[in-house]
């Protein structure tokens, strides 16, 4: 049963430079009425009624939008009051919110904590230092360093949010980055694959032939990599890919294009993952019986959708692959989550 719900509220990039090639904020800015603090109270009312009495350890209140301590002080105070009413009164738990790298300092941080902040998230998107320049982030890596260190003293939970395939990116720094982010060890990140947005400069770039953006299959075995790598750190992923809502594609404005985009881009990668897990396991057991036979796969209910693949891919590459064996997809409740077992089957 899911124990953590997110009210989310968007605060447009009001404020931001703008600058980075794979955004659109600047159109949707311009678009979008400033909400007001009523309208934060307003969202937190709507929510409140559906998520009460179902058991939940966590209610946060998230900002998203991106870089909220761009905006000016007075305003990250309105919408902040207004969140803490409500965390006051025992309603939510955390206030929670995302930023960039070079938007963090003392003062911001003396107000963020005055006003109850749980967890600052930052848009590092990478440590390479060509790949910012090229993305035009207006920040070096060596500010991530300092902002995730004060951002740690100041006793917040720290989120670190990656991009894989931006301009300049390979698999090399996309490792390195998983790696850097490990070093400073937030509570919590992200892996976004780059997807091109109308009404940017990436997607110029694209047209023009100056940029060509990952294929989905290098882009889910870079993820997996890195996952790989920040998980068994010890942290947390708590989103890979973006939400068709994060890209407008239901009106149209700023649809992702190129088949940069996946609904499912979380699945296909823990797909991939679950099935590195289970092949392993059956190219072992086939050393010993080369002529084949039964065997289970077995996970939690939680991790089934995972263990046979997005569209069952990994069914039909494990039936295509390995006829000789016949297998049975199973549920075991006593597995852990995303714990992938075979199991010879006697018959």
């Amino acid at each position: 049963m899911k124990k953590h719900a997110i009210i989310p509220i968007f605060i447009p990039h009001q404020g931001c430079p703008n600058d980075c090639v794979f955004c659109n904020q600047r159109s949707i800015t311009a678009r979008t009425r400033i909400p007001q603090a009523q309208d934060v109270r307003d969202t937190i009312e709507k929510h409140l009624p559906t998520l009460m009495g179902r058991g939940l350890e966590t209610i946060e209140v998230a900002f998203f939008g991106g870089s909220f301590t761009g905006i000016p002080m007075d305003m990250q105070t309105m919408y902040l009051s207004a969140a803490k009413e409500y965390k006051d009164k025992g309603l939510i738990d955390k206030i929670h919110l995302s930023t960039r790298p070079d938007y963090i300092n003392k003062a911001i941080l003396d107000n963020l904590k005055l006003w109850g902040v749980d967890i600052i998230e930052l848009g590092v998107q990478s440590f390479d230092e060509e790949v910012l320049r090229l993305s035009g982030r207006g920040h070096n890596a060596s500010c991530v360093y300092e902002s995730s260190g004060l951002i740690k003293e100041y006793g917040f939970e720290l989120g670190l949010q990656l991009m894989i395939g931006l301009p300049g990116d390979s698999l090399e720094k996309d490792l390195f980055s998983a790696r850097e982010l490990v070093k400073i060890g937030p509570s919590i990140a992200r892996l976004y694959p780059t997807v091109i947005i109308r009404d940017t400069e990436l997607f110029r770039m694209h047209t023009q032939g100056c940029y060509q953006p990952l294929s989905q299959e290098d882009a889910v075995c870079i993820t997996k990599e890195m996952v790989k790598i920040i998980t068994g750190a010890g942290i947390t992923i708590i989103r890979i890919g973006l939400k068709s809502t994060d890209v407008i594609n239901d009106s149209g404005f700023g649809a992702a294009t190129a088949d940069t985009f996946h609904p499912a881009f979380r699945q296909l990668v823990e797909g991939e993952l679950a099935k590195e897990m289970l092949e392993a396991q059956l190219v072992g057991f086939l050393d010993e019986h080369p002529e084949g036979t039964f065997v289970t796969f077995a996970s939690r209910n939680e991790s089934f959708s995972n263990m046979v693949g997005n569209a069952k891919i990994n069914k039909k590459y494990f039936a295509e692959r390995y006829p000789c064996v016949k297998i049975e997809y199973i549920v075991d409740h006593s597995l852990e989550l995303n714990e992938y077992v075979l199991k010879e089957e006697k018959k």
